[in-house]
C-alpha cells in the first residue's frame, strides 16, 4: 500500500529509526526527529526544533534540504481535494518570503491532516 500511496501523492509515515540514521549528520546537539512523512520525492521531517523539507530528484542523486525553524512560519493552510481538483495542497508562509511553499497531496486519506496537525502542534505552542 505504501508504494500505491506514493504514486497517488499521499504522504506515508516513515520509520523514525531509518530517517534518524540518514539525517544524523545534519541534526544539531539535542535535536531529535519526532515524525517523518514521505511523498513520491519529498519528505517532511518534524524535529523538536524545526521542519526539514527534503526534495529528491527522481533522476540523479541531487537532494535539497530546506530547514525551517518553527518560529519563522508566519501562517499555514491546507486546501482539501474536491470533485474536479483531485489534489489537496499544503501552503506554508515563511518570514521574508512573499510566496508560500506549496506541497501537493493526493485525494483521500488523512495524510495531509496528519502533517497539518503536527505542524500546528509546533507552531501554535
Amino acid at each position: 500500500m505504501g508504494i500505491f500511496n506514493a504514486i497517488l501523492g499521499n504522504a506515508s509515515e516513515v520509520s523514525i529509526e531509518i530517517v534518524s540514521k540518514e539525517f544524523e549528520p545534519i541534526l544539531v546537539d539535542g535535536e531529535i526527529i519526532e515524525k517523518a512523512y514521505k511523498l513520491i520525492k519529498d519528505m517532511f521531517i518534524f524535529t523538536n526544533k524545526r521542519l526539514i523539507l527534503v526534495e529528491k530528484q527522481l533522476v540523479g542523486s541531487k537532494v535539497d534540504y530546506l530547514s525551517i525553524p518553527y518560529t519563522n512560519v508566519i501562517k499555514f493552510s491546507k486546501e482539501s481535494a474536491g470533485i474536479l481538483d483531485l489534489d489537496a495542497e499544503l501552503k506554508i508562509w515563511i518570514k521574508g518570503e512573499p510566496q508560500p511553499i506549496r506541497k501537493q497531496f493526493g485525494k483521500g486519506g488523512d495524510n495531509i491532516n496528519e502533517v497539518y496537525k503536527i505542524l500546528s502542534q509546533h507552531i501554535l505552542k
